[in-house]
């Protein structure tokens, strides 16, 4: 009995930590768009997995960046999010890239909502822009 409980006990206190847990892959709510957000080193990245350009041709390039010297990078495996930490809930880090607009943000901010969403927020100086992504696996 006393090892039932035990289980049930460390069951109820992982579970938390569980759902706080945003790595996997989540749906950008743009272009079909999908990111892997996962484990480098201590912090957490992300990078394109999919996205509806990428479907139609899978060699495409990262052509709407701002720097001409970036434009040959290829979108499928680019890394959009960098260096986050934090946690359980909320994750701050950067750079934070958009792919299909071509800009960036230094500074950015990860924020797990109910319901399976994420809300991204990046920042230049004072002008923000937030998306919602939705957990897909």
């Amino acid at each position: 009995m006393k090892r039932g409980l035990l289980l049930l006990a460390a069951t109820a206190f992982a579970t938390p930590a569980a759902a706080a847990d945003i790595t996997g892959v989540w749906a950008t709510g743009s272009e079909g768009g999908r990111v892997e957000i996962y484990r480098c080193g201590k912090a957490l990245c992300g990078k394109v997995v999919d996205a509806k350009r990428l479907r139609a041709n899978p060699d495409l390039r990262d052509v709407r960046n701002s720097d001409p010297q970036l434009r040959n990078r290829k979108l499928k495996g680019l890394v959009v999010l960098n260096g986050f930490t934090g946690g359980p809930t909320e994750w701050k880090g950067g750079p934070v890239y958009d792919p299909e607009s071509g800009d960036g943000a230094a500074n950015g901010r990860l924020k797990l909502l109910p319901g399976g969403k994420l809300e991204l927020k990046g920042c230049i100086a004072f002008f923000c822009r937030t998306k919602i992504w939705t957990r897909v696996g």
